[in-house]
Parts: C-alpha cells; structure tokens; sequence
C-alpha cells in the first residue's frame, strides 16, 4: 500500500462520512488521485463508500449501512443542533427546539423528517394529542455525533438554508 492511499485511509478514518469534496479541500492530491485510492481502497475492503442526500460520503467498515446514513446526516449543523439539543432538552415539542436553535419551522421539519427515517429520532403524542421529540438510541446517538464535526462548507449550506427559509417564512421581517 502506498503512503498516499494511507494518508487518505486515515484521514477518512479520522472524519467518517467525509464527501469527496471535503477530501479533496482537506488533502494535498489532486482529485484524480483522491479517486484511483479510495476506489482501491473500496475494494480492498478499507474504505466503503455511501449515497447519502445528494452526496457521496466515505467511511471506514466498522459502520453499518444506518450508521454511514446518520454520520452523513450529523455532517450536516443543522440536524447535529436538534440531536444535540434533544439530548439536554427531552422530550419537547417541534416548537421549543424551533424556538431555541433560532431556525424555521419547515427547515426543523426537514431534518426531523431525515432523523426519524434513520430512527434517530421519535416522534410521538402525549396525552392532550400534541406532538413530543425524544431520541430512539441515546447512546449509540450520543456516540455518532462525537465521530463528526459539520465541515465550514456543510455549516454555510446551513446557514444559508436557514436563511432563506426565515426569509420566505416572514417575508417583511415581521412576525
């Protein structure tokens, strides 16, 4: 094995659910390099590579197929601030965890929709029929999100998803 496919292994191993882009922005190879190690290392069996939300994301083996998915959702600031708030705050409603992380009713609800896919989180009703969040698995969840860190890239899609959703939701800036 060449020192640049270890290089590339163990920067994967160190950020699971990295995406191409990512790996190429955080390497010194150039793209087509990048691509002719990780497709060895996939199939050698070191790298396995998943389809996640319009990206291509790499990890290393040890990950199932619902794990790879919720590692590619954690990447993403937005979905890793609700898990992450759930953790300090369950159970509550949408609206609270809307409230506090300062975002859009519809953008909470697209990322709620991809956490709860992923069983990551519940969506159930209490007594009086209203809606209440709680995490499926604290633990393996609480273990998934400290293998991530959002990359700068992914956190401005974020911000600018949140942007443009505040915008269309109060159009006049006002409430």
């Amino acid at each position: 094995m060449t020192d640049t496919r270890r290089q590339i292994e163990a920067h994967v191993r160190a950020n699971a659910g990295i995406h191409f882009n990512e790996l190429v922005r955080e390497s010194s190879f150039a793209p087509g390099q990048i691509q002719y190690h990780v497709r060895r290392s996939i199939d050698d069996g070191e790298l396995v590579r998943g389809e996640f939300y319009g990206r291509t994301h790499y990890y290393t083996p040890e990950y199932d197929e619902r794990e790879r998915a919720v590692l590619a959702l954690f990447r993403r600031e937005t979905a890793r601030e609700i898990v992450v708030y759930l953790i300090e705050h369950e159970p509550t409603g949408p609206s609270a965890v809307a409230d506090a992380l300062g975002i859009a009713r519809s953008t909470l609800e697209y990322h709620l929709e991809r956490l709860v896919e992923r069983t990551v989180v519940e969506k159930e009703y209490d007594e009086r029929n209203r809606v209440v969040l709680r995490l499926a698995n604290r633990e393996r969840t609480a273990e998934l999100l400290s293998a991530i860190e959002p990359t700068v890239p992914d956190r401005l899609l974020d911000r600018f998803t949140r942007l443009v959703d505040g915008l269309l939701e109060n159009p006049c800036g006002s409430e």
